[in-house]
């Protein structure tokens, strides 16, 4: 098939990758214009351009998806049809374009987690599985019937940066499935069922704030859910720290919630209900660390505790 490739981060592409490998004709990569990035702010292309300039794809970057400009190139290219993942949100004017439809990956199973962050919330909320979608692009977001799902298991100290690498890998394999199925034309979608549907939020700073006073359980689903970014964070004292790796210590405990006492190289910290082990952070201003690396050049005063 004639496609037109839509992502932006480094999750869509193995998409892209698999995509052209399976033989597709790439007509043309969409993807966010360069941004300044780094100390230097040097103008940076986003993954899916860097991947696409080594396969000589045409690109395009528009600033606005509005512009006529823009849906006219489109319309011209002739695809077959769109394959979106990790991309903006279309307009009707766009998805309409192709005769065979275009579709979308999203890393959750649909009607779950709808939203800009299933990946997070799902760690979030402690589920024991997950999974990708692919379904057909309608004007409400996230809500399209479903053509493919492949569900994943999760561990318990899963974080989400490895079940981002995860579904970026098992999403490809399924959007190259999908084009095949829109190709031969055997495609059958199933409506999603809008009653079972939850919400995937786009993350903001205050989403990340540990609570301390909660179950040590749920402090580090929500600890593991945000690792390695944005990251959970806490204050000791008048500086920020982040905890990107805990595990949940099982004995049950009293305490004050926040209340941090030493155990080797790890940091015990009391919860409203049972306490955690902290293993990796990272101090304001500092870079990633173990407890045990921090710990070597800094002393925690007895009695102390996170987030007063």
């Amino acid at each position: 098939m004639r496609l037109v490739f839509m992502g932006t981060p480094d999750f869509s592409v193995p998409s892209l990758r698999l995509l052209h490998e399976a033989g597709h004709d790439i007509a043309s990569v969409v993807t966010a214009p360069d941004r300044k990035r780094g100390r230097g702010q040097k103008l940076s292309p986003t993954p899916v351009k860097q991947y696409a300039d080594t396969q000589a794809f045409p690109v395009l970057q528009p600033e606005t998806l509005k512009d006529p400009g823009f849906v006219d190139r489109l319309r011209r290219l002739e695809a077959d049809c769109f394959v979106v993942v990790a991309f903006r949100i279309l307009p009707e004017e766009i998805f309409a374009l192709p005769p065979r439809g275009s579709f979308n990956l999203h890393a959750s199973l649909l009607p779950k987690y709808r939203g800009a962050a299933p990946i997070n919330w799902a760690l979030i909320k402690g589920e024991r599985e997950s999974g990708v979608t692919t379904f057909f692009l309608r004007r409400k977001v996230d809500t399209g019937g479903i053509i493919l799902q492949e569900p994943v298991d999760l561990h318990e100290n899963m974080t989400a940066g490895q079940l981002h690498d995860m579904l970026a890998e098992i999403g490809a394999e399924v959007v190259v499935r999908t084009a095949a199925m829109i190709a031969d034309g055997t495609v059958e979608v199933q409506p999603q069922d809008d009653a079972q549907a939850t919400p995937a939020p786009k993350i903001f700073r205050d989403t990340c704030r540990i609570e301390w006073t909660r179950s040590a359980r749920a402090v580090h689903d929500h600890i593991r859910g945000l690792s390695p970014h944005p990251a959970a964070w806490t204050t000791l004292g008048q500086a920020q720290m982040q905890i990107l790796i805990s595990r949940v210590n099982e004995e049950e405990s009293v305490g004050t919630p926040g209340c941090i006492t030493h155990e080797a190289d790890v940091l015990r910290v009391q919860c409203g209900s049972g306490s955690l082990h902290l293993h990796e952070i990272k101090p304001e201003g500092r870079r990633p660390m173990t407890v045990g690396e921090y710990l070597r050049g800094h002393q925690i005063a007895e009695g102390a505790v996170f987030g007063e």
